[in-house]
């Protein structure tokens, strides 16, 4: 046989508040999650990502590098948050000066198959289903679409 690495899922060096739900199997390492987080199975959670209190991430999603997600959100099935942009004509290659950050303001609800590139996001948003969100969200609402654009919002 061939030698190989292998690598088993793991939750290590994260810092949990109180009654946090993981359903395994997860991957989670050096990150952050409060109160009354849950996290469905099939999940990975990188280092530098903190999730806020009350939040819900459900099963086959994403959450890259220097990800922040606020308090009662949630995170609907395959999720993708993506952290390189690929500003350089091709992967940044580990290089995380090169990487971008997202921020998810609070009540932000995330439909499922959504891809999230390096963007803030304000409090008090919807993204629909399969939506690519390219583009910062500067007013809460309802975003939708590839590119994600405003469907509804507060004065409709």
């Amino acid at each position: 046989m061939n030698n190989f690495i292998k690598k088993t899922v793991s939750v290590r060096d994260v810092t949990l508040g109180e009654n946090v739900t993981l359903v395994e199997p997860v991957n989670l390492y050096g990150c952050v999650l409060r109160d009354n987080v849950f996290v469905g199975p099939f999940v990975e959670i990188q280092k530098n990502v903190k999730i806020g209190k009350n939040t819900k991430v459900q099963s086959h999603s994403f959450i890259c590098e220097f990800v922040t997600i606020g308090d009662d959100c949630f995170i609907g099935h395959g999720v993708m948050f993506i952290n390189d942009l690929f500003s350089n004509g091709g992967p940044a290659g580990g290089d995380k000066n090169l990487w971008g950050n997202t921020r998810l303001g609070n009540n932000v609800s995330v439909g499922s198959n959504a891809t999230i590139l390096p963007v803030e996001i304000c409090d008090n948003v919807v993204i629909g289903a399969g939506s690519v969100v390219t583009k910062d969200i500067l007013h809460s609402g309802v975003y939708a679409g590839n590119p994600a654009r405003k469907m509804k919002g507060k004065n409709d």
